[in-house]
């Protein structure tokens, strides 16, 4: 059975000085959270971006996939620490999201520091945000065993 999440945004005036606001409608988690041209490019100020919340996405799905995956190899994780680091960048005459660079840290009894990058790289291919972005974004995963 499919799962259907929702988001709203809603944005006023132009690109470069025009504001915005985003809501996660599923599950009501977030709501009216300002976003700007300038929290893409400049620093946040308190507002976040498309890049951010794509991050945030990729770092919790990343971590997900990596916990099964060591289940299902019977070493499953105590904790697993995850960043997602998505850069968004000029690209010709416009801007793109060039990369998403994971790093984990993670505490798993019975696996080596081998075992435990093969299985994070894994996981960063087989996780369904991995998937959606694959072949358009450079994805990589840096793993340290606590």
């Amino acid at each position: 059975m499919a799962t259907v999440r929702r988001a709203e945004a809603v944005w006023e005036g132009d690109l470069l000085s025009g504001k915005g606001r985003v809501s996660a409608k599923s599950s009501g988690m977030f709501k009216d959270q300002p976003v700007s041209w300038a929290a893409r490019i400049e620093t946040p100020d308190g507002k976040t971006s498309p890049e951010e919340l794509l991050a945030a996405a990729h770092a919790s799905c990343f971590a997900m996939a990596l916990s099964a995956g060591l289940a299902r190899g019977k070493t499953p994780a105590t904790k697993l620490e995850v960043s997602a680091q998505v850069t968004f960048d000029k690209a010709g005459a416009g801007f793109k999201v060039t990369a998403s660079a994971l790093e984990v840290r993670g505490s798993v009894k019975g696996l080596d520091q081998g075992g435990f990058q093969k299985a994070a790289e894994a996981a960063k291919d087989g996780c369904p945000i991995s998937q959606a972005i694959k072949g358009n974004v450079e994805l990589s995963v840096k793993a340290t065993l606590a």
